[in-house]
């Protein structure tokens, strides 16, 4: 049924307590006076595919949302919004920000749309403000309007040229001042459908200052530690009824640096802690033996978890696995491929969830990546261009690379199965 502008097109139940705002206390996650545990999935198109304007699709949206409310998931992790100017190889359109200060109110419509609609079907909201890749322009986008030239485009520049350009941004005051009016301007708004402050909303679970924020060099790792501290302080005098995390990957996004992560994690402002884990972007488990290299994936991932929730303990805070994936078995991307080895990964780290609320620990959810539930990827190119659908995958990578989509039915059986038992598990 298509959602109209006022938005009515659930008949699930609405939300029983109003004061439902996710909490942290004595190392858990807390919603209405019980733990929360979860297992959701990284819908970052969201807001797009909210919007009236271009790109947008309210009927999909809520299609998707319905379809993600009959698995179990009530956790979506979602790109506010991206930055800049459109016609740049492999970022996502239509943007946000157009300049700074200057927004695209289509999409800001598509946000109001996606929290009011995931209101009514009780979802909780994980909003990423900022990106340090370039496919929504982030650092790059900022460094450029501070005046730092040109930010490279890895697509045609490479990765090292992109990764010593953004390197600046955690040490520009400049840069840094234009991303801090943003947050300002996006914490402080108010729903246009809801009427609701964004401030007072239980449908956003946390803040998240960024997508993976990097420091980039070993000269910038202070630098990163500074500006996390300070941004997380900033959405706090904005907002103290909401989490604020970091999006951070963990070690990786950290130079390899322990010592540096454990400092970003520890600020009073962050609330709870973050990591990704990549095994096939990392080398553990590349395309061509993607199935014998599974086992290896998983034990990997399980010495990442624990060396990040060693930390977790020592603080007390939550740990979330919020980015995880796997690519379909021989690396294809057509929809219709099978999905084994992603399965068998994502069973595992399912597993680890479902033990870990057992036993009342800090290791506290995980959001797989990415949705991309009924996206018909485009079968000419393998990367997203404009008027393509929106899937998981964003436009730097290859269109159903990691993807699950509606057709998927192993995956999301699995899916259903485990969130099932997470629920068993907390009551």
């Amino acid at each position: 049924m298509w959602c109209g502008v006022v938005i009515s097109c659930v008949t699930g139940p609405k939300r029983q307590m109003e004061d439902g705002f996710v909490k942290v206390e004595n190392g858990q996650f807390i919603r209405d006076g019980k733990p929360y545990y979860y297992i959701g999935t990284n819908f970052w198109y969201g807001a797009i595919l909210g919007s009236e304007g271009r790109g947008g699709n309210r009927e999909r949206l809520c299609r998707e949302l319905d379809s993600l409310t009959s698995i179990g998931i009530n956790n979506l992790r979602i790109l506010v919004g991206s930055d800049g100017t459109g016609g740049v190889p492999a970022k996502v359109e239509p943007t946000l920000q157009i300049a700074p200060g200057v927004y695209n109110d289509t999409i800001f419509a598509g946000l109001d749309f996606l929290l009011a609609e995931m209101s009514k079907r009780d979802m909780l909201a994980v909003l990423y403000l900022n990106n340090s890749w370039e496919w929504s322009g982030g650092y790059g986008q900022y460094l450029q309007w501070a005046g730092y030239g040109k930010a490279p485009v890895p697509a045609v520049d490479g990765y090292v040229a992109y990764m010593n350009f953004v390197s600046q941004f955690v040490r520009s005051d400049s840069a840094k001042a234009l991303y801090a009016n943003y947050v300002k301007d996006v914490i402080t708004r108010t729903n246009r459908y809801t009427k609701k402050r964004y401030v007072d909303d239980p449908a956003i679970m946390s803040w998240q200052i960024g997508n993976e924020p990097r420091a980039f060099s070993q000269e910038s790792k202070q630098g990163l530690a500074e500006w996390i501290s300070e941004a997380a302080a900033l959405i706090k005098s904005l907002d103290p009824n909401h989490l604020v995390s970091t999006g951070s990957e963990g070690k990786w996004g950290c130079e390899m640096d322990m010592d540096l992560y454990e400092k970003i994690h520890a600020d009073v402002n962050v609330d709870y802690m973050n990591i990704h884990i990549w095994p096939y972007n990392w080398g553990w488990a590349p395309k061509d033996s993607l199935q014998a290299n599974l086992e290896k994936a998983k034990q990997n991932s399980k010495v990442y978890i624990d060396e990040h929730l060693e930390i977790a303990k020592k603080y007390q805070k939550p740990l979330v696995l919020e980015e995880f994936g796997y690519p379909r078995d021989g690396f294809c991307f057509d929809k219709s491929s099978p999905v084994t080895a992603r399965n068998a990964y994502y069973k595992y780290v399912f597993e680890q969830i479902v033990n870990h609320a057992a036993s009342h620990s800090l290791f506290a959810g995980c959001n797989f990546w990415g949705w991309g539930g009924l996206a018909v990827p485009s079968d000419v190119h393998e990367y997203w261009v404009p008027g393509d659908d929106y899937t998981g995958d964003p436009a730097q990578e290859q269109q159903g690379l990691n993807s699950v989509f509606a057709s998927d039915t192993a995956t999301i059986n699995l899916v259903k199965s485990y969130v099932r038992r997470l629920k068993n598990e907390r009551m």
